[in-house]
């Protein structure tokens, strides 16, 4: 008997409110795809950090067990797949279980395997060389999406970096990327020999490295899921990118915005367009499921070029899967689940992209990932805990109650903070404190940091109190893990 093939939205949405094999979402935290539990029957989130203090009613976090020290999110994948607390209650709650993750490797697969679960996403080694930035380009190129004028390169020092750039006729003024990293970690800005210097280690014997022309421009970001159906494409977002307040890195990502008017109607469209092109060419390179783009828009001319491509789910998910036309239709990310449970379905993607691409369609929001930006190494004794925090007349911020729905805050002197960083965690230049999210703009028309969401920064971080680490312990010993964990 052939399979029933679902339709329209209403027969997919019941789809998952009546799916029976158990769904895990597998890494540090739940805030990626927070609220997906409630869109599909069986979804669980098992995690690394307990940010909610045992009280989401589908996030299970297993006891801490001795463990090497993490280098990635994989490692902690990696970590909690061989956790018999989280082997026990896999095995307890039975069906086939299907898992997804932000990160993973080739090692997260064979556990997976193990444990008699399919990983839906694409094949690791498949993901690894999508999320190559050089490979991008040529992705880019095939699709026709253009990236800022750039070569790729070896670079064996500051005269061969100049000799290739005068030969391809992009100036000296440049941003060198090398093939991974993320949030600014892997991101080089070089006028002169002397920053070329500040980053001659990270740069030379790296291998082929981006070399772009530096631009003036505003970032931003936008999700989508190549389908059998062909590319869904999710709105045009702001990106928060190296505020000193939210991060120590320059050029590192601190946020996003979603509104209906952040771009002119002529980009938000032009974005749009060259998202389902990308998106087409990566079906045909065998990739399929969720992605991200982040495209870098001039701020003069308005042309619009390809930044990078995130071939998973990203700290900007929460805010795609979060608007109003995902509460009007289904997440974007239910589609990749639709995608990868093979069974049949039949959208007209095409008159779904158009629905979605209306301004009415998009409520606004923000977020923002507050570091610790000093130069300091601690340990944490109090930390604000996650819920519903006010902003009070005098600009004080306090905690009003507790809440893991972002959709609770009712207005923009409420926030919903997901804390990260626990009483007994050490608190190092660059870890994460947890994220903020807001009804209405964190940024100026002009792209600056708005006084509110300033307020809300300081708030914030002033919750958070530490003490002085140890003598015995004070130095190298804390080292900064140098990955996100979202």
């Amino acid at each position: 008997m052939p399979k029933k093939v679902l339709r329209n939205i209403s027969e997919i949405r019941r789809y998952f409110h009546t799916n029976s094999d158990p769904i895990y979402f597998i890494s540090a935290t739940n805030f990626n795809l927070l609220g997906l539990d409630e869109w599909a029957k069986n979804f669980k989130y098992i995690c690394y950090i307990d940010c909610y203090d045992g009280r989401h009613p589908n996030t299970f976090c297993p006891s801490e067990q001795p463990h090497a020290e993490f280098q990635s999110i994989e490692d902690i994948n990696n970590y909690l797949l061989q956790h018999k607390e989280v082997i026990d209650l896999i095995k307890r709650r039975g069906g086939k279980p299907k898992f997804v993750f932000l990160m993973f490797d080739e090692e997260t697969e064979r556990l997976s395997k193990e444990l008699g679960a399919e990983v839906w996403f694409p094949k690791a080694k498949l993901r690894t060389s999508m999320d190559n930035k050089i490979e991008t380009v040529r992705i880019g190129n095939k699709a026709g999406v253009p990236s800022v004028p750039n070569v790729l390169a070896e670079v064996k020092d500051y005269e061969d970096l100049r000799a290739t750039c005068e030969k391809a006729g992009i100036g000296h003024d440049l941003v060198l990327q090398s093939a991974f990293g993320d949030s600014g970690h892997t991101t080089f800005f070089i006028k002169s020999e002397a920053d070329f210097r500040r980053h001659e280690h990270e740069i030379v014997g790296e291998g082929e490295i981006k070399i772009m022309k530096r631009i003036d421009c505003r970032g931003s970001a936008i999700e989508a899921c190549a389908t059998k159906e062909g590319t869904i494409v999710g709105p045009l977002m702001t990106e928060l990118v190296g505020f000193n307040e939210l991060t120590p890195y320059r050029g590192g990502w601190c946020g996003n915005e979603i509104f209906s008017t952040a771009f002119p109607p002529k980009t938000r469209a032009k974005a749009r367009e060259l998202t389902f092109k990308f998106g087409e060419q990566l079906r045909k390179e065998g990739y399929r499921g969720y992605f991200e783009l982040d495209f870098l828009i001039e701020k003069k001319s308005g042309e619009i070029w390809l930044g990078e491509l995130n071939p998973r789910i990203t700290g900007a998910s929460s805010m795609t899967n979060h608007a109003a036309f995902a509460h009007a239709d289904a997440p974007l990310f239910l589609f990749h689940l639709l995608e990868f449970s093979k069974k049949p379905f039949n959208l007209d993607v095409e008159e779904l992209n158009a629905r979605w691409s209306d301004p009415e369609m998009i409520d606004g929001w923000s977020q923002m990932v507050i570091k610790h930006t000093e130069d300091n190494v601690d340990i944490v004794t109090d930390a604000p805990e996650t819920g519903i925090y006010k902003m009070l007349e005098d600009g004080r911020v306090v905690f009003d109650r507790f809440d893991y729905h972002r959709r609770a805050v009712e207005s923009e002197n409420e926030a919903f903070f997901l804390r990260i960083l626990a009483p007994g965690d050490y608190r190092y230049e660059g870890a994460d404190l947890g994220i903020l999210v807001t009804r209405g703009r964190s940024m100026t028309p002009g792209f600056k940091l708005n006084e509110r969401a300033k307020r809300w920064i300081h708030g914030i971080k002033q919750s958070f109190s530490a003490k002085p680490l140890p003598v015995a312990e004070a130095g190298p010993a804390v080292a900064d893990p140098a990955f996100k964990i979202m």
